[in-house]
């Protein structure tokens, strides 16, 4: 036999091979008649807790998996445990997800999409999940590296998870049109939550969350669990009753010798739209605070994410000081400074300890100071977070 030959040969039992274990995975995915596949710029872990709280309030055994700030497997009982990861994140995970699942007669999967490279997005849902719904949250200026270099060649790289002949939920007001085109394209349907669906979230409705939930993430939820056979007020009372994602919105309060910090984390937050729109809420939150601390989660290997939010903070309300952590904090000075942003205002602690990064802040501080997270809750945000969090004197959401 030839080397040729043998080339073939290994290559069509591989192929084969291959085939075989994609028929598997199709039967097994069979055995969970709901599958949930959720994706978009902001809120995906969020709404993905939301929908699995609600289905499970109402009597539907469910599981989940959340990708964004710590990866979690969510059990049918609401009880979570890490995703291990022998070495980098890596889509083939989706596949052990789906089998645990099943482990547990799941009735129902909602999971994270947690690709980012346009094809592997596509991959993730045709091959691996091939939900019967899919939710969009909403398309921002995010990780234009991997899916720009626009806004709306962000909206095309999340309309390739659309499912087939199921259902597209999404709450995005811009590009509906790239969405509808990828559900004709499936024979989907789609189905649009709506501004006035997201103003008939109530107050109430909100305030029944120990974090900041938004209304959007709120009514897209609340579409999807009205449209499996639980209702309003069941599935409310399962998401009040959940475990937040560890990026929620959330405040702390500390005393710190007869000086009161307010310490909003807001690392969730890194597109520019988004980031505003809650360093808004903060100010809002604490009018009369005599400083404004604004702490940038700085990532080296997101040069654009900095960029983009070094040069949007020059039209955003003012901070007194503007504390950069991480790595790769000059990219963020270089472009705020560019735009206008006094350079005499920022203090750099690339590569500090986290006590290191509180002292900073207390440098910073007045009598009463606002200080808040932003741009990456990932490697030191989430220190920042849980150091604040274990000093606090009161957590509550805004």
């Amino acid at each position: 036999m030839t080397g040729t030959t043998v080339l073939i040969a290994t290559t069509l039992l591989l192929a084969a091979g291959g085939l075989a274990e994609a028929q598997l995975h199709r039967r097994r995915l069979r055995k969970i008649p709901i599958r949930i596949h959720v994706n978009g710029t902001r809120g995906k872990s969020s709404v993905t807790r939301l929908i699995a709280a609600g289905l499970r309030e109402g009597g539907i055994r469910t599981c989940a998996k959340t990708t964004g700030t710590l990866p979690r497997m969510i059990l049918p009982d609401g009880s979570e445990y890490p995703v291990f990861r022998p070495a980098r994140a890596n889509v083939i995970e989706q596949l052990r997800i789906v089998d645990t699942a099943i482990d547990f007669n799941a009735e129902a999967l909602v999971m994270e999409c947690m690709a980012l490279i346009p094809h592997l997005q596509w991959l993730s849902e045709s091959k691996m999940v091939q939900a019967t719904h899919g939710v969009i949250t909403n398309a921002r200026e995010d990780h234009l590296d991997v899916m720009g270099p626009s806004e709306d060649d962000v909206a095309r790289a999340l309309a390739g998870m659309v499912p087939r002949g199921g259902k597209l939920y999404t709450a995005e007001q811009r590009h509906l049109a790239a969405f509808q085109d990828a559900a004709n394209d499936r024979k989907t349907e789609l189905i649009h939550i709506g501004d006035d669906e997201a103003a008939a979230v109530t107050p109430l409705d909100l305030a029944g969350f120990a974090y900041v939930e938004h209304p959007d993430n709120l009514a897209t939820a609340l579409k999807v669990c009205a449209d499996l056979g639980v209702d309003k007020a069941t599935a409310l009372r399962g998401m009040w009753n959940a475990t937040p994602d560890p990026g929620a919105m959330t405040a702390h309060e500390l005393d710190f010798f007869g000086r009161r910090i307010f310490f909003v984390n807001g690392f969730a937050a890194n597109d520019p739209e988004s980031t505003e729109q809650v360093w808004r809420i903060a100010l809002e939150r604490y009018p009369d605070v005599d400083r404004r601390v604004a702490i940038f989660n700085c990532r080296g290997d997101r040069p654009d994410r900095s960029k983009q939010l070094g040069e949007a903070i020059a039209s955003w309300p003012e901070a007194d000081r503007y504390l950069l952590i991480g790595t790769g904090t000059y990219i963020f000075a270089r472009a705020a400074t560019k735009c206008g942003v006094n350079p005499m205002k920022f203090d750099f602690a690339e590569g500090h300890r986290v006590e290191e990064i509180f002292e900073s802040v207390v440098a910073a501080a007045g009598e009463s100071t606002l200080v808040m997270g932003m741009a990456n809750i990932g490697g030191p945000g989430l220190e920042v977070v849980r150091y604040f969090a274990n000093r606090s004197t009161m957590r509550k959401p805004l």
